[in-house]
């Protein structure tokens, strides 16, 4: 757990879930930007940054299992689980797991992901370090620099590569949909989540559910930053979600 705005007098916690590839300090703007309103919570998977030497964690289950235990000290008062693209899905995961431990999130805002039952077959994690860079080319998100200089991805690219792994070789089990609202977010023009996959998140949810859509590709919200942030503070304020419509 890395807290880059300590706010222990905030009344919420945000829950932050890293893309593939990604780390908890790709959350410290946000950290501070809703400070104090919220005391964020970005979650470090092991295999990047301080966690390098640690192995990778290549099941999604085994993620979520870690990730929902990691998280149940932190539960002393209302939260909401926000995570982006692979951290979507594991939100959805985590979000299984704490209403089942009886401690379930405020909301689950799920970001540049299609809903955990549209599966599409991919192999990326299979591809060459070629392959893999190209991927993330495409996508964007990924600071050119550290693709075209050898040293830096290849610090990077095992973890990009677990990560693959573990969200291609996930396969959504059927059952009883949430019990918390879902809020969906995505771009207009990302390749990896169409309109259709990104509505099916209601299925997903017995509550409110909402979906906005921004102009951009899978990360939009790097140009979109101030209303994600809005929409990311009309959750977290007492009483918002109770005020929502349902599906």
């Amino acid at each position: 757990m890395r807290r880059f705005q300590p706010t222990p007098e905030a009344p919420v916690r945000l829950v932050c879930l890293p893309h593939a590839g990604g780390s908890a300090a790709s959350y410290a703007p946000l950290a501070r930007a809703l400070a104090p309103v919220a005391d964020v919570l970005a979650i470090q998977y092991p295999g990047r940054q301080d966690r390098r030497a640690e192995p990778g964690i290549t099941r999604l289950t085994d993620l979520a299992d870690l990730v929902a235990d990691a998280l149940a000290p932190w539960a002393d008062r209302p939260f909401v689980v926000f995570g982006h693209s692979m951290g979507a899905l594991l939100g959805y995961e985590v979000t299984v797991r704490l209403e089942a431990a009886g401690i379930a999130p405020r909301a689950l805002v799920a970001s540049g992901r299609r809903a955990p039952s549209r599966h599409r077959a991919e192999s990326v994690h299979l591809r060459n370090e070629e392959g893999v860079v190209a991927e993330l080319r495409r996508l964007g998100g990924v600071d050119p620099a550290f693709l075209d200089d050898p040293e830096l991805r290849a610090m990077i690219l095992p973890a990009v590569r677990g990560d693959y792994e573990a969200i291609e070789t996930y396969r959504h089990t059927p059952r009883p949909p949430l019990r918390t609202p879902v809020t969906v977010l995505t771009g207009d023009n990302d390749p990896q989540v169409t309109a259709e996959e990104a509505a099916a998140w209601a299925e997903h949810t017995t509550h409110a559910f909402a979906l906005r859509t921004f102009k951009g590709g899978h990360f939009y919200l790097n140009e979109h930053l101030p209303e994600v942030q809005a929409v990311l503070r009309g959750l977290l304020s007492e009483g918002e979600v109770s005020r929502r419509p349902g599906p």
